[in-house]
């Protein structure tokens, strides 16, 4: 099976045919940096993530794009509250959000490019609207008019043109309140740059629109991003971008939102979970299997439970994996089982590919069990390659340099240290001590293995 994906614009699943043979080309709307991220916030970038990941393990050269919105109505006013500057404001927090992609595992993009550095291409497209008769200049602002763009509008979302609202305060400039902004004009105490049609800054949607097609050409691959861009924004990029005469993006895939008691995770809500809060209470590679381990069009209800019970579920595969290279040496990276890639070629199926990889869990302990190493050791390199698809490889530096992990060895330090008093007892036939410090280790959530080659151990399932 060839790789399908869920495409928005047409609501069907179709098979990814990129426009040049062996390039995949993606564009991804990252961070409106306002303020610290959390957990719904980095969602989109993972999901991405792992897109990316496949499509480079199927032979793919990937280029991706993902944006971070550095001028905004909501940086400003945010910046004005804490008595900062704007641009100092942005910045900190988007070297927040680049740790947090960093620190969850994600690789980083092809090009991460800011609003603020392509003011140059925006006029451009501004201009190929107003000169195509799509866009008009009005009082400083520049509008784009949707009735120009005729019964296309609302395409994508499903809105109906007679019942569009952008969300947008209702100038005294605009033709038609359905028309949205392309250009603000200045105003006192912001940020402006020169255009012909007077001083301003960029609305929110040309952005996108001209950072996309100056990277990756004016028809590319795959546009993404969470399902609350659907309307307005990419409503209005896929408008401006073929109102300009561009092809633009030939898929869209849109996320699900990560919510608390049943609401979109948001600041308005107040229901934030920021990135580093949680991984307080939980490892990085952890929170990254909680949030990429559902299938990407699922909304995820988060709660500590789940998480709780997605780190031991991942721990079940770590201990795993370290176990064989316990008991037989090395592990390389090897082929992804055929249920696996099965699985993922049918628009990202997560939930299926989790399944292959503990099912290869399984019977690679069954081989354990057995002493059969080799069929074990072919399992981890299975499970390996899989995990690193879902960038979860346990062995793999991002996670070995891990928080996480330097507790784990300490944790295997003192374990070691009572397995050796353990054996000493033994060798004395002492074995009530011997009982006792296994009974011990048992109680702490530690199982301990006697075998030819001596005692191993792992954290218990529970």
């Amino acid at each position: 099976m060839s790789l399908h994906l869920h495409d928005t614009a047409t609501r069907t699943t179709r098979e990814f045919h990129p426009r040049c043979d062996g390039v995949a080309s993606i564009y991804v709307c990252g961070a409106t940096v306002q303020g610290v991220p959390h957990v719904g916030h980095v969602r989109s970038g993972l999901n991405f993530d792992v897109l990316r990941r496949w499509l480079q393990r199927s032979g793919y050269d990937v280029r991706l794009v993902r944006n971070v919105t550095d001028i905004d109505d909501k940086i400003l006013t945010k910046a004005a509250e804490a008595g900062r500057p704007w641009w100092e404001w942005a910045a900190t927090h988007e070297r927040a959000f680049e740790s947090a992609y960093d620190r969850l595992g994600c690789l980083p993009p092809s090009v991460l490019p800011r609003a603020t550095g392509h003011v140059t291409q925006m006029i451009d497209l501004i201009q190929r609207l107003i000169d195509k008769g799509h866009a008009y200049p009005s009082g400083g602002d520049v509008y784009f008019d949707v009735a120009s763009y005729g019964d296309q509008y609302g395409k994508l979302s499903g809105q109906r043109l007679d019942e569009v609202q952008q969300g947008e305060s209702l100038a005294s400039g605009k033709r038609d309140p359905r028309d949205f902004t392309l250009w603000k004009g200045a105003k006192p105490g912001e940020p402006s740059w020169p255009t012909p049609w007077g001083h301003g800054r960029p609305g929110w949607h040309l952005e996108c629109s001209a950072m996309a097609t100056f990277y990756l050409g004016g028809e590319f691959d795959i546009h993404g991003g969470g399902l609350d861009l659907v309307f307005p924004h990419h409503e209005n990029e896929l408008a401006q971008s073929h109102a300009a005469g561009d092809g633009f993006a030939q898929y869209w895939m849109h996320n699900a939102w990560v919510t608390m008691s049943g609401e979109k995770m948001s600041k308005s809500l107040g229901n934030v979970l920021s990135i580093p809060a949680v991984l307080e209470r939980a490892r990085a590679v952890e929170l990254r299997y909680y949030l990429v381990t559902p299938h990407y069009r699922s909304t995820i209800e988060f709660s500590e439970a789940g998480l709780q019970e997605a780190a031991s579920a991942y721990g079940r595969i770590e201990n795993f994996v370290r176990k064989v290279v316990s008991r037989a040496g090395s592990v390389e990276p090897g082929d992804v089982s055929a249920e696996f890639a099965a699985a993922l070629d049918d628009d990202l199926g997560t939930p299926q590919a989790t399944a292959a990889i503990h099912a290869a869990v399984r019977e690679g302990n069954a081989a354990l069990d057995r002493g059969d190493d080799e069929a074990a050791r072919a399992a981890a390199s299975s499970v390996r390659a899989m995990t690193g698809v879902l960038g979860l490889d346990p062995l793999s530096p991002q996670w070995a340099e891990d928080g996480g992990n330097a507790a784990h060895e300490a944790l295997g330090e003192a374990v070691r240290l009572v397995l050796e008093q353990r054996q000493k007892a033994r060798a004395e036939k002492d074995f009530a001590t011997a009982d006792l410090l296994r009974d011990r280790l048992q109680e702490g959530g530690i199982a301990v293995e006697d075998t030819p080659d001596g005692p191993t151990w792992t954290l218990k399932d529970g």
